[in-house]
């Protein structure tokens, strides 16, 4: 491979593992605000037990997005230089704003929620959660917003002395109807990720404690203690069955149904939001959303593709073996017999138009890879069932003041909780691939300058040597493989441990019979 090819296989290696920690970083900072909300509304200290015991695993995958993070922006400059050049007037403000506004915005008041807890006045203290939370979506905006003009670019003109599009209205780029379409779709992405997560960890804890007590009372009655089952919980070493039964019911049966119906409000959003954004990019990327069906000759009425076999980087190889007919074309624009153009025929009309431009090669492929951008769409919907499973499973075991009792489904859940992870990858990669070969694709909607105004990937990588970006890529690669081994054991220790008796304790709260070693924050003790 040359080094553009190792330059795309480290950024996106490096991108998809950031990604992989973001959305639950996004959904699971406003849910603990909610349950501290909660908590400071109502007194009652199960909803302050729930804050601690997240807010450890959100910090846990905080502080681990964050290290992750910054080596994006630090590409941007080494490995792919002509492409920070050429967009530097437009790229800049969204990502100095993601730095200076929203970055420090929640990493400040993170902060001060970690270590305020016995110091700060409650309201202070319930206001810095939700600052954070704000940071962390505000964030989320920004990186969208620059990726959005990447994929639509608006509010330039070309700069000739430069050499390079200069951006005339900040308003238009950060207002971009792209931009406008994918934020509440990341959005509810991550809260179905975060929804999912922690009613996946309530079913299991449900489960395990009904198990638990269960076996609890046939040891006591057989006087057999040989059988009584161990626990690596210290909250739950010396628990009764009715300690064990009455933590499912007013501890972990609320959470979870609090997180079950976030899953299912989000879902119900990721729909809603999809529908548009794949509406904006049938008109803004048409080749994008041809390559994602295996399109390859223009139809009236096309039909939805469920499943396609044969050599799918290949028009002249490619069969629709089950197919929806007309959905496609609903899709579209919401009529069933709209005309939808092919990528033969879109491929056509971009060498005609592009012909001769600077960086144009002949021969030159404009369509993406059809095999990832056909099987990324339809992996990002299949992952996403998981949760669809966990949180019509979970409502229905926990309906009428139940409690989840089954240990298949408790474990079921836990299997569950990697499923919207691998949507959201799912739909970013498809995202990203079905721009390619661009890495600015042409806006064709306007009076920009399509023929200008745009950027082929392999112009945008920087004059490196092949071997010197593996060595990087090897690197991080091994770096991140090792930080994924460190985040997962943390958070499976924490997770099976459950929450610490003593965080329900509200903070001022002295215990004369207290262990004077017990964490003073959040109940971290590494």
């Amino acid at each position: 491979m040359d080094a553009l090819d190792v330059s795309r296989w480290q950024f996106g290696i490096t991108t998809v593992y950031h990604f992989i920690l973001v959305p639950l970083t996004i959904g699971l900072a406003p849910m603990i605000a909610v349950m501290q909300t909660v908590w400071h509304v109502t007194g009652n200290e199960q909803w302050l037990r729930a804050t601690k015991f997240f807010g450890k695993l959100f910090l846990i995958n905080f502080a681990l997005g964050v290290a992750t993070g910054i080596v994006q922006e630090f590409q941007f400059g080494m490995n792919w230089s002509e492409y920070s050049r050429f967009v530097a007037d437009v790229f800049g403000a969204p990502l100095a704003l993601e730095g200076l506004v929203a970055f420090f915005l929640e990493s400040t008041f993170i902060g001060l929620w970690i270590f305020g807890w016995d110091r700060l006045p409650r309201r202070v203290h319930l206001a810095c959660i939700w600052l954070a939370s704000a940071g962390v979506i505000a964030s989320a905006y920004f990186i969208i917003a620059a990726n959005s003009w990447m994929q639509h670019p608006v509010g330039v003109v070309w700069d000739e002395t430069r050499d390079r599009p200069r951006m005339n209205d900040f308003w238009a780029v950060i207002t971009n109807s792209t931009t406008l379409a994918a934020f509440p779709h990341v959005i509810a992405g991550a809260f179905l990720t975060a929804g999912t997560f922690v009613a996946a960890i309530g079913c299991w804890w449900m489960a395990r404690n009904s198990w638990r007590a269960k076996k609890l009372r046939e040891a006591i009655e057989t006087g057999d203690t040989s059988e009584m089952p161990k626990t690596t919980s210290p909250s739950h070493i010396d628990a009764t069955p009715e300690d064990l039964e009455r933590d499912a019911r007013h501890f972990w049966r609320p959470v979870t149904r609090f997180a079950l119906w976030v899953t299912i409000v989000s879902g119900v959003a990721l729909f809603i939001t999809g529908d548009l954004q794949s509406q904006i990019m049938f008109n803004q990327q048409p080749m994008k959303m041809a390559a994602a069906e295996s399109l390859c000759e223009t139809e009236t009425g096309a039909g939805f593709s469920v499943l396609a076999i044969g050599r799918q980087n290949n028009c002249e190889n490619i069969e629709h073996i089950i197919e929806v007919p007309k959905m496609l074309s609903f899709l579209a624009d919401h009529s069933f017999d709209s005309t939808l153009q092919g990528v033969e025929e879109l491929q056509q009309q971009y060498t005609e138009a592009l012909a001769g431009q600077p960086g144009v090669a002949p021969g030159q492929n404009f369509a993406p890879n059809l095999f990832v951008t056909y099987w990324a769409f339809r992996a990002m919907i299949t992952w996403a069932l998981g949760s669809v499973v966990v949180a019509l499973g979970g409502l229905w075991l926990t309906r009428r003041k139940r409690v989840v009792e089954s240990r298949k489904f408790g474990l079921l859940a836990l299997w569950m909780i990697p499923t919207p992870f691998l949507a959201n990858s799912s739909g970013w990669i498809f995202t990203e691939m079905g721009r390619q070969p661009w890495v600015v694709a042409p806006n064709w909607e306007n009076d920009l300058d399509p023929l200008r105004i745009n950027m082929l990937v392999q112009n945008g990588v920087s004059n490196h040597s092949a071997g010197m970006v593996w060595v990087t890529l090897i690197g991080f690669t091994l770096l991140y493989g090792a930080l994924g081994v460190v985040w997962f054991m943390l958070q499976r220790r924490y997770v099976i441990e459950g929450p610490a008796t003593y965080d329900s304790r509200p903070p001022g709260h002295s215990d004369p019979d207290a262990d004077s070693d017990e964490p003073k924050q959040l109940s971290f003790a590494y």
